[in-house]
């Protein structure tokens, strides 16, 4: 039982999706719905009118770019975790889809309302920011991006759509590892990596108030080594207050979890670059 009522549209065009999106407050985006309906039947969400973008075929597939990979927004978590070109060169962004949810949830859930959930940490952003992923949207005004970072930090702005995220490659230099909610299977916490030329680009989510990517933990790193007592250094030289304590953990914990995790997965990347 849906516990609100709205309206429903499925436009055929980018450009009308847009018009739809921006001419009537509380218009909401449908593209996998796995956390909007969930929402809706509870009552913890509310839409006057849902825009189905499903049927949008420029926001589908995985692609080479100059520098990198252009995933469409309607990519699902499945496809993103399987596909060849993100395997191979934004590893950390198809495992941290694999780690989503269940089978259903990774066939029908998109990379873009993965990246655009809010109220709950979700697997796809912290890759991103780790992976320096540029997220490509729309609005009334035309395109324009924002960094993972921006986005993870505002969301995405009222009457636009995510309609791509730009990942540069960087062969198997990225992982990511989680400690999952066993009831949602949401991230207790996750960590993303990616070791490049100026040293390793590091986030993480669950532990922390929203995805981030953690600048102190990096300049500790720079350089390495990258062994699990010195992450743990790194981590222990981090504000307390940075890690959001719940679900009966402590800040203490969550701390701890978030440098273990970390250095599991530059563990694994150092190990793929050999």
């Amino acid at each position: 039982m849906i516990l609100t009522e709205f309206d429903y549209v499925r436009p055929a065009r980018l450009d009308e999706a847009l018009t739809l999106l921006s001419g009537r407050p509380g218009a909401r985006v449908l593209a996998g719905g796995q956390s909007l309906l969930p929402g809706l039947r509870a009552g913890e969400e509310r839409a006057a009118l849902l825009v189905d973008v499903r049927g949008l075929g420029e926001l589908r597939g995985v692609g080479r770019t100059a520098d990198g990979i252009r995933i469409g927004a309607l990519t699902t978590l499945a496809e993103l975790a399987a596909h060849p070109l993100v395997l191979a060169g934004a590893p950390e962004l198809a495992a941290a889809a694999r780690a989503n949810g269940d089978p259903q949830v990774r066939n029908l859930g998109t990379a873009a309302g993965n990246l655009a959930a809010t109220g709950r940490a979700t697997d796809l952003p912290v890759a991103a920011i780790a992976a320096a992923a540029t997220i490509e949207l729309a609005g009334p005004e035309g395109p324009f991006t924002l960094t993972a970072e921006e986005l993870a930090a505002s969301g995405v702005p009222v009457g636009t759509l995510v309609t791509a995220l730009l990942v540069p490659a960087a062969g198997a230099a990225g992982a990511f590892e989680k400690t999952a909610d066993r009831a949602t299977r949401y991230p207790v916490c996750a960590a993303a990596v990616r070791i490049t030329p100026d040293g390793p680009r590091i986030a993480v989510t669950g532990a922390t108030a929203r995805a981030l990517r953690l600048r102190g933990v990096e300049d500790r790193l720079r350089g390495g080594p990258y062994t699990t007592r010195t992450v743990l250094a790194a981590f222990r030289a981090e504000p307390r207050e940075l890690f959001v304590p719940g679900r009966g953990t402590s800040a203490e914990y969550l701390g701890h979890l978030a440098g273990v995790l970390t250095a599991r997965a530059l563990e694994r990347a150092v190990r793929a670059q050999a």
